[in-house]
């Protein structure tokens, strides 16, 4: 399946505070999502954020809502973003059926949301290199799981390129001088 800018909306779930420490290569994170969204905004894809129980987890690390900007934040208490009704509204009114994900943690809240949306007719599309547990096990099968069920697991460099689909240009700059 080749992956469309037309058709895609990147979803970041949960980089809160008061866990991102325990996270495994968090510092990975704290580089390549900035990178991913950054790269999702020059090329004009729809960003959806979710923050998990605000109050016990805090907001979204600042490194990563610096990059957001202004975008609002969808507060939930589910496990998958699909049991927030809010988010399903946001989802569907995106018009877009590609549904690019980063966040943590990848075995609970990222793999519900992407069993979820393999449910509800959406085509995750799960960025390895942006994605993490607090073990790394839990991500490695996290991540086997997310491929069985049928979701389509890449880079954020990988995915940036895919859906630039061209060189030259403005935007294939920015988005070149991003992954260097």
């Amino acid at each position: 399946m080749r992956i469309e800018t037309e058709k895609s909306v990147l979803v970041v779930i949960d980089f809160q505070e008061r866990i991102f420490p325990a996270i495994w290569e968090h510092e990975k994170l704290s580089r390549n999502v900035p990178l991913l969204i950054q790269g999702m905004q020059h090329l004009g894809v729809p960003v959806i954020v979710t923050e998990q129980y605000v109050k016990g987890l805090g907001p979204t690390m600042p490194g990563i809502a610096a990059t957001l900007g202004g975008i609002g934040r969808i507060e939930k208490s589910s496990f998958s973003c699909c049991d927030e009704s809010r988010f399903m509204m946001e989802l569907a009114s995106s018009g877009r059926d590609t549904v690019i994900i980063t966040g943590i943690e990848s075995h609970v809240c990222v793999l519900q949301t992407v069993i979820d949306l393999l449910h509800n007719g959406y085509h995750p599309v799960v960025v390895e290199d942006c994605i993490s547990s607090r073990k790394p096990n839990d991500k490695l099968m996290a991540l086997e799981r997310m491929r069985r069920e049928g979701a389509t697991i890449t880079t954020y460099e990988a995915i940036l390129f895919e859906l630039l689909r061209y060189s030259g240009g403005e935007t294939f700059k920015a988005i070149s001088k991003l992954v260097k």
